[in-house]
């Protein structure tokens, strides 16, 4: 099959610049994820890679399972060995293989929203803090939003000291930390992170998926936050076949984190980066396109 029949110079482009790392700058309606998938069945089928060392990232499993329907379209089958998913559903994966290397069970539960309002506010009764003052939903909104940019209770509680309240909350955060892994249990924005500190803390782990990994990429790039971009880099740094896609003017997730620096600083953390811009529409009407 020809991989690069039908689409613009462009796409074709990001399809046939295979080694190396590439950012793909992709407006609205522009064919991005077709570009993906034709780049992942070229890599496949033209290249000779083998299929399990492929990672490619997505933000939802809608994405990753219609990402994974058009390979397997392309390829006849051919996919079962591809990693592709979610951030969290990849770091589960590798956790559940190595987390007892940083001092949890691999039989780890993974905490759900109640699970973590029940923990927070035994953590709460625990420090004989108010109830009325310190709410359960807002204290873990500012935990996750703490995990998102790495930053651990101690960091949080020496840079708050003089705030009463505020240092409050660090040592919500480390007893609710405490208690977390007492039970050896994770909850969802630990997934990430604690990937990225398994990675530090064993170069031999990280060194096995760096290997395995000769190709990555990741959609919607510009919606990644901090321990997102972390475990990116860390795993891309040995072939440097990072390929990211997405659009500095569609980033949505600021409220959860996202960092647009990642993608506007992604050249000078990846140097020799190919930049190629996809700008033609195939989704919009006429009408929407002259305004």
């Amino acid at each position: 099959m020809d991989y690069i029949k039908g689409l613009n110079d462009r796409q074709q482009e990001a399809v046939l610049h295979t080694e190396g790392p590439l950012l793909i700058l992709a407006g609205a309606g522009s064919g991005k994820t077709r570009v993906l998938t034709h780049r992942i069945a070229y890599l496949i089928e033209k290249k000779g890679v083998f299929p399990g060392n492929i990672l490619a990232i997505t933000f939802t499993n809608k994405a990753a399972n219609e990402m994974k329907e058009r390979v397997a379209n392309l390829l006849k089958g051919n996919v079962e060995d591809i990693w592709m998913g979610t951030f969290h559903s990849v770091c589960v994966r590798i956790l559940r293989w190595n987390i007892d290397k940083i001092g949890f069970e691999r039989s780890f539960s993974i905490y759900d929203r109640d699970d973590q309002i029940t923990l927070m506010k035994d953590c709460i009764k625990e420090l004989n803090l108010s109830k009325e003052y310190y709410k359960e939903r807002s204290i873990l909104s500012t935990i996750s939003s703490l995990k998102d940019s790495m930053t651990s209770p101690d960091s949080y509680i020496n840079e708050n000291y003089s705030d009463y309240y505020s240092r409050n909350v660090g040592e919500l955060y480390a007893l609710y930390e405490k208690k977390l892994k007492q039970s050896n249990a994770l909850d969802f924005d630990d997934l990430i992170i604690k990937t990225v500190e398994l990675f530090k803390a064993n170069p031999q782990v990280l060194d096995y998926y760096q290997k395995k990994f000769r190709y990555i990429f990741v959609d919607e790039f510009q919606d990644t936050n901090k321990s997102q971009y972390e475990l990116v880099s860390l795993l891309a740094q040995r072939y440097k076949n990072l390929c990211v896609v997405g659009d500095d003017d569609q980033s949505i997730y600021g409220w959860r984190g996202a960092d647009i620096t990642n993608i506007l600083n992604f050249e000078k953390d990846f140097p020799n980066t190919k930049i190629i811009k996809l700008e033609q529409n195939y989704r919009s009407t006429q009408n929407i396109l002259d305004v």
